[in-house]
Parts: C-alpha cells; sequence; structure tokens
C-alpha cells in the first residue's frame, strides 16, 4: 500500500523537449540568460534601493517588477536545467513539487498583470494630475497599491490551485514543459466543469482588466500631451510611457503566443515552447528597457560602471 500511494505521488512530467545533440547548447543558452536575469534584476533593484534619489513612486514599482521577474524564472528555469541532461522518459516530479511550481507560475503571471496596471496609474496621475500627483502617489498609497496587486494576484491563484488540489487522481503524465493549471486538472477524471469556469474566468477578469485600464489610461495620457503645448511634458510622458508600454506588450504577446499555438495540434510542440518564453522574455528584457530608457536609472548604471573602471585602473 505504501509503495502504491508513493507511487501516485510521482508524476511523469516531459520537461523541455531536446534532441540530445542540441542538450548542451540549450543548457548554456538558458543558463546564460537565468543568470542574466538575476544578475540585472537584482542589480536594478539594489541600485534603487540604495540610492535615496532613486526612493520614488514609479522606480519603486520598477522594484516591484523585478523581484516579480527573479521570482517567476527562477520558478521554472532551474527546473527545465535540471532536467535538461535526463532522458525525457525518465523526468519526474512529486505531486507536492508540482502543486508548488503550478502555484507560483500563476503568482507570477497575475502580479504582473497587476503591478503593470499600477504602474499605469502612476503614470496616468504624473501627466494627467502633475500637480497633485505628490500628494496623491506618496509613499503610503504607494505601499498600499502594491500591497494590492500582490494580494489580488495571492487570491486568485489559491482558489484556482485550490480547486485543483481537491481533485482525485487518475493519471501520472504532465506533457508540458511545466507544471501549470491545466496539468493538475488534467491529472484528475473528476467533474472539472467548475475548474474550467473558475480558470477561464478568472483569466478573463484579469487580462480585460489589465487590457482595459492600460487602454483606457494611455487614451487619456495621449488627449494630454495633445492639448498640452508643454514640450518637456510631453517628452517626459512619451519616454516613460513608451518604455511601460513596451513591457506590457512583451508580456502580452508572451502570454498570447502559447494560447494561439496551442489551438492548432501541429503547432503544440512550438505552444510548450512559447509557454517558457512568459517565464524568459519578458524577465530578461524589463530590466534593460527600464535601465536604459529610464534616464535617472541610465545615468545611475553609467556612474556607477565608470566608478568601477576608476577603481580598477588604480588597482592595476
Amino acid at each position: 500500500m505504501e509503495n502504491l500511494t508513493f507511487n501516485a505521488d510521482i508524476l511523469f512530467l516531459e520537461g523541455l523537449k531536446v534532441t540530445p545533440q542540441s542538450s548542451f547548447p540549450a543548457f548554456i543558452l538558458l543558463l546564460v540568460i537565468y543568470i542574466f536575469i538575476m544578475v540585472s534584476n537584482i542589480g536594478l533593484t539594489a541600485m534603487i534601493c540604495l540610492d535615496r534619489s532613486l526612493h520614488q513612486p514609479m522606480y519603486l514599482l520598477f522594484c516591484n517588477m523585478s523581484i516579480n521577474d527573479v521570482f517567476g524564472a527562477s520558478t521554472v528555469i532551474p527546473r527545465l536545467l535540471s532536467d535538461i541532461f535526463i532522458l525525457t522518459k525518465d523526468r519526474y516530479i512529486t505531486y507536492k513539487e508540482c502543486v508548488i511550481q503550478a502555484f507560483c507560475s500563476h503568482f507570477h503571471a497575475g502580479t504582473s498583470h497587476s503591478v503593470l496596471m499600477v504602474m499605469a496609474f502612476d503614470r496616468y496621475v504624473a501627466i494627467c494630475s502633475p500637480l497633485h500627483y505628490a500628494t496623491i502617489m506618496t509613499n503610503k498609497m504607494v505601499l498600499k497599491l502594491t500591497l494590492l496587486a500582490w494580494l489580488l494576484a495571492l487570491g486568485s491563484v489559491v482558489i484556482l490551485i485550490g480547486l485543483n488540489v481537491r481533485l482525485s487522481r487518475c493519471k501520472r503524465a504532465i506533457f508540458n514543459p511545466f507544471c501549470d493549471n491545466a496539468s493538475l486538472f488534467k491529472l484528475s477524471c473528476d467533474n472539472i466543469i467548475i475548474n474550467h469556469i473558475y480558470g477561464l474566468g478568472s483569466a478573463v477578469v484579469i487580462l480585460g482588466s489589465s487590457i482595459g485600464s492600460i487602454t483606457i489610461t494611455y487614451l487619456k495620457i495621449t488627449m494630454v500631451c495633445l492639448t498640452s503645448k508643454n514640450r518637456v511634458l510631453n517628452s517626459r510622458a512619451l519616454q516613460t510611457c513608451a518604455t511601460h508600454l513596451a513591457v506590457y506588450l512583451i508580456m502580452l504577446g508572451s502570454s498570447f503566443a502559447p494560447m494561439v499555438l496551442h489551438r492548432f495540434p501541429k503547432l503544440s510542440d512550438s505552444g510548450k515552447l512559447a509557454s517558457i518564453l512568459f517565464h524568459v522574455v519578458p524577465p530578461a528584457l524589463n530590466a534593460v528597457i527600464y535601465g536604459l530608457q529610464i534616464k535617472e536609472v541610465r545615468q545611475r548604471i553609467i556612474k556607477a560602471l565608470y566608478n568601477n573602471n576608476k577603481v580598477s585602473n588604480f588597482t592595476c
């Protein structure tokens, strides 16, 4: 009985499908990307935390995005790296580990949308009500919005994964690079209509709120910029909003790619590969986009590199 119980808790996990010849290049590529994600995002967060002149709402919200990117990448990439040299038929994961990975991957996705909505609100207040910005976006307000963004994502994912944990399991194979909501409920032979309804409903609410709020915010910002003759205001608005919009579109593209590809059976393998992109592409690009596009952050990076270069030359 103990052996049967043990076997029921061990699942087959397909992981990243690569040929033996491409295993090493794929491992090196993923490892380099992961190291870059960690260094760039943690470096950006540390820079903002240590430099008091950057303790402004916009930059503090950047920290939330960077922390979430590190979390999201760490949810998926290390497991892919550890399994890449193992034969596909010999890749296994415990049910508890699978549940934790599914929870973390969806929590990362939900937080990405909610944090970007808060950042859009920050840009809206800064551009459309600049005189009231300091009184509205106080440190207390930033803290409240940050907690709201993380707690809303947490609440929706707790229910999502909780609906899966209650199900009995009759299957042991997960044909996906990593565990997610769909992977979990496909293990069951029970009636999963509630899972489908809540999963689809929560996705519609999150994506609808995200796309709707971003669209309305940027339409209002565009109207303000078109009616304003202040070139400095328009230039600053274009710079910060273009950065935020670029990050949002990259995230949205990475979200929709697997959804679209999974609809075509011949492209199922491409869809599985695309599902990894959400945890790889935005985390790798966000810190670069923010670091290079935002003048204040870019200046701090250049200054830090210049000081390090002077120290190294002096020691030589």
